[in-house]
């Protein structure tokens, strides 16, 4: 199926089930709000996306960039990836909407207002690197179920907000907390209201970190509804599942939270590596927490074509989870060889960094340009897929463009 078939589908099935929400949230077409169901069904336009974003499901909706969408330093939202698991929320009032804070390892349960938050506690901004764990997947072999996103689920914007820490010492926290869990607002696909389309979080270490915001803004507006308005975690370097959006309670655990997709082999990997294919038990699948080295070449775009005698000049992004990049190499013999290039440092901790490059070919012909990162722990991009696993996370092989010299 074509890709704009495959949109035209996807939105009049997506507006066929929005139009069943209308049911509850019809009442607000009578005070001016309009739903997201009699909104234009084109995602490109409903989301103010990129016309180059590739549709991979509308129900719920997902939604990736192209390699070359992504080639600003901070990313504007027309070109950020969206990774849904249930339905987008309507009827938000940010006047009216309310944070709770509870738990088995909270010494007092607090509830804060938006205003709350914005005046009690000082604001922060950092660029943070949110990739879906499952970017990559459509290289598995065999195949692993899911989205199969290709290299576009990662995004570097600017956040603002106040640290989640200040928040929870605000409540206080016991000395048996181990995890925190967040709750959101967004509707499983059933419509059962006793149901969480996701329900996933963190250790305290990474709960704690200065980096780990209750962000209302991105990029320096308001966040888009389909991102988290009004209000959302962002844990820059994990799975960026662990980034809820639509937060209205988090609760301070005394285990590992056991949401949904918290358990089973939601965002896990084999403790162990497996063999393709293999059949792995629950209990032998450890949670992903850092996200690996990885880079990106943005520009140019693959398939580019230059005259012999000429440079091309190639940059991108590089990111390591909770670690910095150290040394960004190009390749254009297939990985023969390699040559060291620019790398910029971070604008803070957990963005990404930028790396460019001229590179001069030595004859006409066809040329992959590859990219490989190695992080400040010495680890290096594999050249091809790294190991297999069930649901097909963490790809981080090395990214490459086709270039044909003329």
């Amino acid at each position: 199926m074509k890709r704009r078939d495959f949109v035209k589908k996807a939105t009049l099935s997506s507006f066929a089930t929005l139009i069943g929400t209308e049911l509850v949230f019809g009442s607000k077409m009578l005070n001016g709000y309009t739903p997201l169901a009699l909104q234009d069904p084109d995602p490109f336009k409903l989301f103010n996306k990129h016309k180059d974003m590739v549709v991979l499901n509308d129900k719920p909706w997902n939604i990736e960039a192209q390699a070359h969408l992504l080639d600003d330093k901070i990313t504007p939202n027309s070109c950020m990836f969206i990774r849904n698991n249930g339905l987008v929320p309507e009827d938000i009032d940010p006047n009216t909407w309310t944070l709770t804070i509870d738990g088995e390892s909270v010494k007092t349960k607090k509830t804060y207002t938006l205003s709350d938050l914005k005046s009690k506690f000082q604001q922060h901004t950092y660029q943070l690197t949110l990739e879906c764990g499952g970017n990559g997947r459509a290289e598995f072999d065999p195949p692993a179920k899911g989205n199969q996103w290709t290299i576009g689920a990662v995004h570097c914007a600017s956040w603002t907000g106040v640290r989640l820490r200040d928040v929870l010492e605000n409540a206080g926290i016991k000395s048996n907390a181990v995890y925190i869990g967040y709750h959101a607002v967004d509707k499983h696909l059933s419509m059962d209201p006793n149901k969480e389309p996701i329900s996933r979080g963190c250790p305290m270490t990474k709960a704690l970190q200065d980096e780990t915001l209750l962000a209302f803004k991105m990029n320096g507006e308001d966040i888009p509804l389909v991102h988290g308005y009004p209000l959302r975690l962002v844990a820059g370097g994990w799975p960026a599942s662990v980034s809820g959006k639509w937060i209205n309670r988090i609760s301070i655990r005394d285990k590992v939270h056991d949401g949904t997709k918290m358990t089973g082999t939601a965002y896990r990997v084999p403790c162990k590596p497996v063999a393709p294919g293999e059949k792995v038990k629950d209990e032998d699948m450890c949670i992903i927490e850092s996200m690996p080295v990885k880079s990106l070449i943005t520009y140019p775009k693959t398939g580019a074509m230059i005259k012999n005698g000429k440079s091309l000049t190639i940059r991108g992004h590089a990111w390591a989870g909770e670690l910095e990049v150290a040394k960004m190499e190009y390749s254009i013999d297939f990985g023969s060889t390699w040559n060291t290039c620019p790398l910029e440092k971070p604008e803070n901790r957990l963005a990404w960094q930028h790396f460019s490059a001229k590179i001069d070919f030595p004859k006409p012909g066809y040329y992959e340009v590859w990219a490989r990162a190695t992080d400040t722990n010495g680890i290096a991009q594999p050249m091809l897929l790294p190991g297999w696993n069930p649901k097909g996370y963490l790809n981080n092989a090395c990214h490459r463009i086709a270039v044909k010299v003329t």
